[in-house]
């Protein structure tokens, strides 16, 4: 896994190992951040689900004002602080080791209003779309704002929630990729 754009491109990620972390696949992210070009820039990220911080690593490298990892396994959360030092971006980033299947609530406490949101559940466990309510109920996007929400190809996502309508959606593989803007 490798940065692929942006003041870190190349810089090599530290590998997953023995962790059960399923990372976004370098041509997937790839592709993401083309369809995002234009996003980056000043952005406040959240990474859900981090797993190796890939994600918000790249958002970071491509221009992001700051990112706040969250996921709930402590070795994911080492490995994603190794890895944000290993990109000298430890002054943009927080991570926090919480478990998000129980919801967004602690969001609250943070008092920041995100840009883009990733989230990378685990596939076919009803993951997405808890997320994807949570984080319609919280309501802790910025004006503009996009989740972008990986999920199994056989998982049922809505077209929109109350404050979220899909724009767009891109299959890569067994992955889905569902766009959500954030609607007032």
């Amino acid at each position: 896994m490798r940065v692929i754009a942006g003041t870190c491109k190349g810089r090599k990620l530290h590998p997953v190992g023995s962790l059960s972390i399923r990372p976004t696949a370098d041509h997937v992210r790839e592709s993401l951040f083309n369809i995002l070009v234009g996003e980056m820039e000043n952005a406040r990220v959240l990474d859900l689900f981090a797993g190796t911080g890939g994600l918000g690593i790249e958002a970071l490298s491509r221009g992001a004002r700051s990112c706040l990892f969250v996921d709930r396994s402590r070795q994911a959360i080492g490995l994603i602080r190794r890895n944000i030092s290993l990109c000298g971006l430890a002054d943009h980033a927080t991570v926090l080791q919480k478990d998000i299947t129980r919801g967004l609530d602690f969001l609250k406490s943070e008092k920041t209003r995100f840009d883009v949101v990733f989230a990378d559940p685990p596939y076919e466990r009803g993951h997405a779309l808890s997320t994807l309510r949570s984080l319609d109920t919280i309501q802790c996007m910025n004006a503009g704002g996009i989740v972008v929400l990986e999920h199994g190809a056989g998982e049922v996502v809505p077209e929109g929630l109350t404050h979220f309508k899909r724009s767009d959606r891109r299959r890569y593989g067994k992955t889905l990729v569902s766009f959500y803007d954030f609607v007032v």
